[in-house]
C-alpha cells in the first residue's frame, strides 16, 4: 500500500494535467476563433483582370492563353485563403480592332465574342468607344448598338482627359445612356460608363481598357469588410486610419508576392492591385462608414469618412493601379441604395465626395423621363471635378424606362439592389 503523501500527490497531478488540458483546449478554440476572424476580415478578389491587345483573326487563340493564366492565378489565390469572385479580360479601344468592319459586321463580331464569354465564365471589356479626343462619335453610336446586342459586355467612352473635358464625347455618352435605357429592365448602363482622366489598365469594369501591347494582368479588390472592421470602435480617426492602412497592407502585400509567383510562371506581366474598397451588396462601405460616424451616410462626417478611406488606401505601398480610392456605387451596397431611398445622399453629395476620393457616380438610378441633355449636364460635371483635381472619375448612370422619382427600380441581376428614385431637385 501507497502512502497517503504518494497518493495526494499523483492526485494533484492528475487534476493539474486536467486543467492544463482543458485550458490548451479553450487556447485552441481561442486561436481558432481568431483565426476565424482573421479570415473573415480578409478581402475577397473582385476581379482577377488580363489585358490583351485583341486581334480579330486569333482572338480565340488569345482568349484561351489569357484564361489559362486567370485559372492559375484563381487557383493560386484561392489556395492561400482569398475567395476569387470573377476572372475578366479586357481589350485595347474596340475601334482599333473593327476597323474595315460595317456597323452590321461589328455588331455580329461582338454577338459572337459575347457568347463565347459566356461559355468560358468569364467577364468582358471591349474598351472605349472614344478614346481621343477627335474620335468619332459614329463609335458611339455604335458602341450602343453593341450593347444593346449582347450580355457581358462592357465598355466605356472617355469624357475627359489631359486636355479638359470634351463636350462632344460627354454629349454621346448621353446618348448611349438612353439607348441603353431601352434595353430590358434599362439594366444595359449597368456595362457602360463615362469615365473622365482613368489610367490604362484599371482591373474594375466597365472603365478597364489597354492601349500597350497587353500580355498584363491586374487586381481588383472587394475589401469594403476590412474598412468596417478597421473603423468599428476606433477611438478616433488616427486609430481608423492606421489600422485600415495595416488591415489593407497585410493582405494587399500578400496578394502581390503570389500575383508576382504568376507573373514568373505564366510571362503574363503583373501591373498591379487597385486596393479601392469595393462593396457588394450586405458587404457593406455604407455600413463601414457608419462604423466611423455613428451618422447615416450622406450627414456630416462622411466626407471626412472619404478623405480617410482614401488616404489609407494610397498609404500601402504596394505596385498600385486603377482608382485607387473610396468607391461609393450606390445600386451595388445595400446600405447604400437605403440612404439614397431615404434621400440622404444625392447626386451633389457623390460630387463632393469625389473631390476627396474616387467614386464619381456609380450605379446611380434616376428617372425614365431624363433627357440627353440633363444626363449632358450631370456627365460634365464629373468629368469637370476629374480634370480640376487630375483624378479618376466615372459616371455610371441608370435611368430606368417607365419609371418617375418615388417609384421603385425593378432591377434583374444579382449584383444590384433596388431603390427608389429620387427628384434631381434633391441637393
Amino acid at each position: 500500500m501507497r502512502p497517503p503523501s504518494i497518493r495526494m500527490f499523483r492526485s494533484l497531478r492528475f487534476l493539474l494535467a486536467t486543467v492544463l488540458i482543458a485550458f490548451a483546449g479553450n487556447c485552441g478554440i481561442v486561436y481558432a476563433q481568431q483565426k476565424t476572424a482573421a479570415a473573415e476580415e480578409k478581402p475577397k478578389i473582385r476581379a482577377i483582370t488580363a489585358f490583351i491587345n485583341l486581334d480579330r483573326a486569333q482572338y480565340k487563340e488569345q482568349v484561351a492563353d489569357a484564361l489559362k493564366m486567370l485559372r492559375r492565378a484563381q487557383t493560386i489565390l484561392e489556395s492561400r485563403g482569398y475567395q476569387v469572385q470573377t476572372i475578366r479580360i479586357a481589350t485595347q479601344p474596340f475601334p482599333e480592332y473593327t476597323k474595315g468592319l460595317t456597323a452590321q459586321q461589328a455588331v455580329a463580331f461582338f454577338k459572337e465574342y459575347d457568347a463565347l464569354a459566356q461559355r468560358e465564365k468569364f467577364a468582358a471589356a471591349i474598351g472605349p468607344a472614344m478614346l481621343n479626343e477627335d474620335d468619332s462619335v459614329a463609335q458611339a453610336d455604335l458602341l450602343a448598338e453593341i450593347l444593346s446586342g449582347t450580355k457581358t459586355l462592357n465598355a466605356s467612352l472617355v469624357v475627359a482627359g489631359e486636355d479638359g473635358v470634351r463636350w462632344g464625347a460627354v454629349g454621346a455618352a448621353a446618348r448611349v445612356m438612353k439607348k441603353l435605357e431601352e434595353t430590358e429592365h434599362s439594366q444595359g448602363n449597368f456595362h457602360f460608363a463615362a469615365i473622365a482622366m482613368v489610367p490604362p489598365l484599371t482591373p474594375f469594369f466597365p472603365a478597364a481598357y489597354h492601349t500597350g501591347f497587353g500580355h498584363q494582368f491586374a487586381i481588383a479588390l472587394e475589401s469594403a469588410n476590412v474598412v468596417a472592421a478597421a473603423f468599428k470602435d476606433a477611438r478616433d480617426l488616427g486609430m481608423a486610419r492606421q489600422r485600415l492602412i495595416d488591415s489593407l497592407a497585410s493582405s494587399a502585400f500578400d496578394i502581390e508576392r503570389h500575383a508576382g509567383r504568376v507573373d514568373q510562371e505564366t510571362g503574363w506581366t503583373y501591373m498591379g492591385i487597385d486596393l479601392s474598397p469595393a462593396p457588394s451588396g450586405d458587404v457593406s462601405i455604407g455600413a463601414a462608414i457608419e462604423n466611423l460616424t455613428t451618422q447615416p451616410v450622406g450627414m456630416s462626417g462622411t466626407l471626412t469618412a472619404a478623405a480617410t478611406i482614401t488616404a489609407a488606401v494610397k498609404d500601402v505601398k504596394v505596385k498600385q493601379t486603377g482608382y485607387t480610392g473610396l468607391m461609393l456605387p450606390i445600386l451595388e451596397d445595400k446600405r447604400l441604395a437605403q440612404r439614397w431611398s431615404e434621400g440622404h445622399i444625392s447626386i451633389d453629395a457623390l460630387l463632393s465626395y469625389s473631390a476627396v476620393c474616387g467614386t464619381g457616380l456609380d450605379t446611380v438610378p434616376l428617372p425614365g423621363d431624363i433627357t440627353a441633355e440633363q444626363l449632358s449636364l450631370i456627365i460634365g460635371d464629373m468629368a469637370s471635378l476629374a480634370f480640376k483635381w487630375h483624378k479618376p472619375l466615372s459616371a455610371r448612370l441608370l435611368p430606368v424606362l417607365g419609371k418617375g422619382w418615388g417609384e421603385m427600380t425593378e432591377f434583374d441581376d444579382p449584383f444590384l439592389v433596388n431603390a427608389k428614385l429620387q427628384s434631381l431637385d434633391i441637393k
